[in-house]
């Protein structure tokens, strides 16, 4: 009993190498994963479970009841022949993993085969073989993996099954009663073990498998979070030696390069003493990866640099994408083929998407910025041209009254027109440069009112060098005065104000118009309003550029009474930034 028990021990490291084949396999990966299996998968699954039962059978030993010899078994049994054997093994793993169709159809298929090897048996064996697919079948657990414990566990019991079949079914019984005392415990021990073996070592693979892939995709996270921020300006020369420095520590190549269409832009490792930044790329299967933009591993000899003793082995080139046009290539030398493994490469590839996308990101980027600075401009550059008709008009009328001041306003009215070009071409100016603006504006506006009008400025001096988007006061006081105190006689007050506010910088115009009534005051600066007036432009511009240019918090607050007058405010931090 004790040598059986060796002969079959010895026998489950098939087991074992039949166990690392099936982690290469998908349908085996599915089932270890508790998947649902394709039509095709199933299948296959079930006819390699089948087989590996059949072959469990030709692993097994022949015993002959009459002499107790044990022999090979060959391809057909006498009469008094029986198979110690690790059959049961495959059967039992199938029904575990993929429930009731698998399991019984291997049973069916292992079961039958054995049926027709002959011997005494062979009715008993058969039926105990498919009897044990159907008892693993009713311990498969979807969506649980099974423990070599378990597994040991379901194996003995459908063992154990088989050895009271043999007693039930087979004879002579007195042969079928020698037969179990030899071979019944050996069995049922080796082949529990030799099950639990295979789960074990199914489930440390496929972990394995799982771990690295896991770390891999850690690393490529790692590396996207450290690459991004040099890539989110675009691919030059300064960028690509940062990238190439960082897959260089990460992924430890003998050397890694960028290049684009014409010529290298970073190469760091060996070769750099030749492979250098600026020069036109050297090798020929480069050029063709940037030709047909398919990626490309070279071997190592294989590599064309025209360089005599470049020390330069194998490759992985890629190439590198932006908006589907071929921009450059991402190469990652390696000292040998060995090196170069099927994951490193998927690795490569897949951080070549990567780096693609980080580039269309950047771009993306780059063309929201300019339409957003272009849509800036063209409300910056929006300018009431009836202002402009009434102040000549204003100062016609003063050159024959008051030359004096008729010169002034032409002063102020060509420093509020210069601005106005000047401004369209920046994106920020000072508070002190907003304020000259305004200032020259309301010169204008004051010859008009003709002493109805008072201007009071409380300003903070020490936040003028704060910035703020050109023409932003301007068409607020514009919108206090026409909307506000035009139609008064007497009385008229525009107060600007400029102060801190804790962190903050307020910037407020009030005026003790007519007010604005409460309906519309919630519309003002987030759409334009149609009136009799006007359409709300203004403020409107204001409002979008503010936001534009920092963000929501920075847009306008107004408060308005009727007959009291309106209050229009913004907040900035004191660093530029709104808070």
């Amino acid at each position: 009993m004790l040598d059986l028990l060796i002969i079959m021990l010895e026998r489950v490291g098939t087991i074992i190498a039949v166990a690392f084949i099936l982690t290469r396999f998908q349908f085996f990966k599915n089932l270890i994963n508790h998947d649902k299996l394709a039509g095709r998968q199933e299948i296959t699954a079930i006819l390699f479970f089948g087989f590996f039962g059949i072959i469990g059978t030709y692993l097994g030993v022949a015993l002959h009841t009459s002499t107790l010899q044990f022999t090979n078994v060959s391809l057909g049994l006498v009469e008094d022949e029986a198979i110690a054997n690790s059959r049961v093994i495959g059967v039992v793993v199938a029904g575990l993993m993929g429930g009731y169709r698998v399991g019984i159809s291997a049973g069916l298929i292992a079961g039958i085969q054995r049926m027709t090897l002959g011997g005494f048996t062979a009715f008993a064996c058969g039926v105990s073989t498919i009897i044990a697919g159907i008892i693993s079948s009713v311990f498969y657990r979807k969506g649980k993996k099974v423990k070599p414990l378990f597994t040991f566990g379901v194996c003995a019991l459908a063992e154990s099954l088989q050895m009271g079949l043999i007693l039930l079914l087979a004879q002579p019984f007195e042969k079928a009663l020698t037969l179990v005392e030899v071979i019944g415990l050996p069995m049922i021990l080796a082949n529990g073990v030799g099950a639990a073996l295979f789960m074990l070592i199914v489930h440390n693979v496929i972990g394995e498998q799982e771990k690295v892939t896991a770390l891999q995709a850690q690393k490529t996270l790692r590396i996207a979070d450290q690459t991004l921020g040099f890539l989110r300006k675009g691919m030059n020369r300064s960028t690509a030696l940062a990238v190439c420095n960082i897959l260089y520590r990460e992924l430890e190549p003998s050397a890694v390069a960028m290049t684009n269409k014409t010529e290298i832009l970073a190469h760091v490792g060996i070769g750099s003493d030749h492979h250098q930044a600026n020069i036109p790329i050297r090798t020929k299967e480069t050029k063709e990866v940037i030709r047909n933009g398919k990626l490309v591993v070279i071997k190592e000899g294989m590599v064309h640099c025209n360089y005599p003793g470049c020390p330069l082995g194998a490759v992985v080139i890629a190439p590198l994408k932006q908006r589907d046009e071929i921009i450059g290539t991402l190469k990652l030398y390696y000292p040998s083929n060995k090196l170069m493994t099927g994951v490193s490469t998927e690795l490569i590839e897949g951080l070549c998407s990567l780096l693609s996308n980080q580039l269309e990101l950047a771009e993306t980027n780059r063309a929201y910025q300019l339409a957003k600075e272009a849509e800036i401009k063209a409300l910056q550059a929006q300018i009431n041209p009836h202002f402009l008709f009434n102040s000549m008009n204003i100062i016609m009328s003063l050159i024959r009254t008051n030359p004096e001041q008729a010169r002034k306003l032409v002063r102020s009215l060509s420093y509020f027109l210069r601005q106005n070009v000047t401004g369209t071409t920046a994106c920020k100016v000072t508070l002190k440069e907003e304020l000259s603006h305004v200032k020259a504006y309301l010169e204008i506006i004051e010859a008009r009112f003709i002493d109805r009008l008072t201007i009071i400025y409380d300003i903070d001096e020490n936040l003028l060098t704060e910035k703020i988007p050109p023409f932003t006061l301007q068409p607020i006081v514009e919108n206090a005065i026409h909307h506000g105190i035009e139609d008064m006689d007497e009385n008229c007050i525009i107060k600007v104000t400029v102060k801190g506010v804790g962190e903050k910088v307020e910037v407020k115009v009030e005026d003790n118009g007519k007010g604005i009534s409460p309906d519309r005051i919630d519309q003002l600066g987030t759409h334009q309003v149609n009136s009799e007036t006007g359409t709300g432009m203004g403020l409107y511009n204001v409002n979008r550029r503010l936001m534009m240019t920092f963000d929501e918090s920075a847009s306008l607050s107004i408060h308005s009474k009727k007959h009291e007058g309106t209050v229009i405010s913004f907040h900035i931090s004191k660093e530029g930034v709104n808070i």
